[in-house]
């Protein structure tokens, strides 16, 4: 492999780069000494490259064990604007190129939860539907999201098979709902037992919560969710308009 065309750093991050996306997860590399000497370059210069690799999620540093491969974590991307469509998780990852998964872990009708009421401006005695679901990404267990939605709006909700596709795509096809708008808190939580088990994480392991509630042009709410994302494979991106542009 030659490095003479630009900095020499680049060309070994980039070789080394499309090096590790065929390796296996956790795999070694090969001992500095031995890279400098395949690439011709001086320590120096292979630790740049190796930095590069690290800061961009490729590879890990680990003391006593050496660099190995890992893989960047997932953008889990929400976007909170005026001027942005407001994208499900579905139709975020499948627009990158991702195979997204979804397995109903639970679907009914129930009264509302207080918080949940609070944040749909029900009465207490008010019904809505709760929708869990496991989703995934390429495979991997990504995170738990718990949808509610005020019963009485959108009855299709309870019986809708959410397997496949978004929930945010089925309300605008089903009731032309208005999605102007998202409010989004993010927490730090743990996993419970059972959460842990679909997530294949250890109980107690760390969490990323979301909190997501949906309002429409007049400020009504339609949605709240929360999702427990494990951080490990996921990010959290915030989109802003400022001013309305």
């Amino acid at each position: 492999m030659s490095a003479d065309t630009g900095p020499k750093y680049l060309a070994v991050r980039e070789h080394l780069r499309r090096r590790v996306l065929e390796m296996p997860e956790h795999a070694l590399l090969p001992p500095e000494p031995v890279l400098c000497a395949e690439y011709g370059v001086s320590r120096i210069t292979l630790r740049r490259a190796v930095d590069g690799l690290v800061a961009d999620g490729h590879l890990v540093r680990e003391q006593g064990r050496g660099t190995y491969v890992t893989r960047p974590g997932i953008r889990h991307e929400y976007r909170e604007s005026f001027v942005h469509r407001i994208a499900g998780f579905h139709s975020v990852m499948t627009e990158q190129g991702a195979q997204v998964g979804t397995t109903v872990l639970g679907q009914q009708v129930l009264t509302a939860p207080t918080t949940v009421a609070a944040e749909l401006r029900l009465e207490p005695a008010d019904q809505v539907v709760e929708l869990v679901r496991l989703r995934s990404v390429d495979g991997l267990p990504n995170h738990v999201v718990r949808s509610f939605l005020p019963a009485e709006d959108y009855p299709k909700a309870a019986t809708e098979d959410f397997g496949h596709g978004s929930l945010y795509e089925f309300l605008r096809r089903e009731y032309e709902a208005d999605l102007a708008r998202a409010r989004i808190v993010v927490d730090v939580g743990t996993a419970a037992a059972e959460e842990a088990e679909v997530l294949q994480v250890v109980a107690g392991s760390p969490l990323l919560v979301v909190r997501t509630t949906v309002f429409d042009g007049f400020g009504n709410p339609l949605v709240h969710s929360f999702s427990r994302l494990r951080p490990d494979v996921s990010q959290v991106e915030f989109e802003v308009s400022v001013g309305g542009r």
